[in-house]
């Protein structure tokens, strides 16, 4: 994949990548909420653009079933 993405979007995907790694599933959007301390409303935004531009999936429905889809080495270190 060659898709880019911005600061802030590869901040959420690495912070994705890292909490399914180290909880062995992925985060509630209320665990992405508490550690970037933004609202929400604005978490789920951010879930829906990543998903519409194809760097991450997520099954419908399902709870915790969003999966990065950028390489990890292409994820800058989580700040």
């Amino acid at each position: 994949m060659g898709q880019t993405f911005t600061k802030l979007q590869g901040q959420y995907l690495t912070f994705i990548a890292m909490y399914t790694k180290l909880h062995r599933r992925p985060p509630a959007e209320a665990d992405i909420q508490a550690y970037f301390q933004v609202t929400p409303p604005s978490v789920h935004n951010m879930i829906v653009m990543l998903e519409r531009r194809g760097l991450i999936s997520k099954t419908p429905g399902a709870p915790r079933s969003i999966r990065v889809l950028v390489e990890p080495e292409r994820l800058p270190p989580l700040e």
